[in-house]
């Protein structure tokens, strides 16, 4: 017998419960797989946010130990120039690496003349930061204009310029031109002062440090911290995100074989926001995905547990003609299985046409801690659309073959007889 097209005549007998099941199994998909792009948008970018916004690049370089313990000591884990010059050289001979950039962190007071505060600055190169920035933005963040204050430029020209975090400029009034004092430790622990020029804000995008951070030239950091060439860290730029774990490794094995104790950091390490982000998203989709599985496999069971009560005696008559006991549950295994997939097909559709009006309404919205707005954009996470098309498909299948199995069971004089 045609069990396919006996499965199609099934469905519909009863067009409205097919109908009403083929919806929910719909809008169940659509909602998994809207969610799903809805995250894999916001991890896409958050990543190059933490990449290039935030200049973390792709690897991060520092004697062993400078996490815990250069604070205390910064004189013992600080790469001297010679140092950095050798490992530059190392890194650059690697093919996947585009940029090897000197970092140097500081902190103290910044003054105004009139008021102080405190301020964190990052000393690093003109030139590396323009690199580093390159693809911070993605098309859709370029064309609404919403991100131009989070990208930064420091002058090559002017190595005595620095740019302030907004609410740093604001706290103590200066704006692009004025001149402000910063005081902060040598790398010998004695005070050290020097006058800068406010060559612009930034936005760095996080309202707990927007009040605090800085940039300026590396050659400035240094003369502050009163040492020459010498960095707290090399950040490194590959020219392929998906190789930055096999890169980390490799260049492991590479600088312990020419003598140098490195510790080396992905972006992933050094970002806990990604971190914390990623894993709250992973929990929620978990949810969701297990609520709206729940609802679809009980849509499914109800419809099918129905169906089999209802056409008890056309199995009967199926099995006096012939039909064995496994082509009882093969018919209504396969009507689940079309249902499934019809359900399925049609979530996609919806998927695809929710997911482009949202795309093109330009809405925005500004998410927890954040000091400014971000669009709403839905990617297509194929990987987990897949997985949830599969799921479906094999859980609604499965939905559909206990009631079967169990009509299947009964003698066939009594299945005639059912009212």
């Amino acid at each position: 017998m045609n069990t396919i097209k006996l499965a199609l005549r099934g469905l519909m007998r009863n067009r409205r419960r097919s109908v009403v099941t083929l919806l929910a199994i719909a809008f169940g998909f659509a909602a998994i797989s809207l969610f799903a792009g809805y995250t894999h948008n916001v991890f896409t970018g958050l990543a190059r946010q933490a990449i290039h916004g935030e200049l973390l690049g792709h690897l991060t370089l520092s004697k062993r130990g400078m996490s815990s313990e250069g604070k205390l000591n910064p004189e013992r884990y600080m790469l001297k120039a010679t140092e950095v010059a050798r490992i530059t050289d190392l890194l650059q001979q690697e093919p996947h690496v585009k940029l090897v950039a000197p970092r140097l962190t500081l902190s103290g007071l910044i003054s105004n003349g009139r008021a102080s505060t405190i301020f964190i600055a990052e000393g690093i190169s003109p030139q590396a930061m323009q690199q580093l920035q390159a693809n911070v933005l993605s098309d859709e963040e370029k064309r609404s204009g919403m991100f131009n204050s989070i990208t930064k430029k420091l002058d090559s020209d002017h190595p005595e310029n620095a740019l302030l975090s907004v609410g740093l400029a604001e706290m103590l009034h200066l704006k692009k031109g004025d001149q402000a004092s910063l005081l902060s430790n040598t790398l010998t622990g004695q005070a050290n002062a020097l006058d800068i020029t406010v060559d612009g804000t930034f936005n760095t995008g996080n309202a707990g440090s927007n009040d605090k951070f800085a940039f300026m030239s590396l050659s400035l950091a240094q003369s502050l911290y009163d040492t020459a060439g010498a960095a707290d860290r090399l950040t490194v730029l590959l020219d392929d995100e998906k190789q930055t774990e096999a890169m980390r490794k490799q260049l492991q094995v590479k600088l312990q074989a020419t003598g140098f104790d490195m510790e080396i950091k992905t972006w992933q390490d050094l970002s806990d926001f990604y971190n914390q982000v990623h894993n709250m998203f992973d929990m929620i989709f978990g949810f969701i995905f297990s609520i709206v599985l729940t609802v679809v496999v009980m849509s499914v069971a109800n419809s099918m547990g129905m169906t089999v009560v209802e056409r008890t005696r056309e199995i009967g008559t199926l099995r006096a003609v012939g039909l064995r006991r496994a082509g009882v549950v093969k018919l209504f295994t396969a009507e689940s299985l079309m249902l499934t997939l019809l359900g399925c097909l049609a979530g996609l559709l919806i998927t695809l046409s929710v997911r482009f009006g949202i795309n093109v309404a330009h809405i925005s919205y500004t998410p927890p801690n954040s000091a400014s707005p971000v669009p709403l954009l839905v990617d297509l996470d194929l990987s987990r659309v897949v997985f949830t098309l599969i799921l479906m498909v094999v859980v609604g299948t499965l939905a559909a073959y206990l009631p079967a199995r169990r009509a299947s069971k009964q003698e066939i004089i009594d299945a005639l007889g059912h009212v």
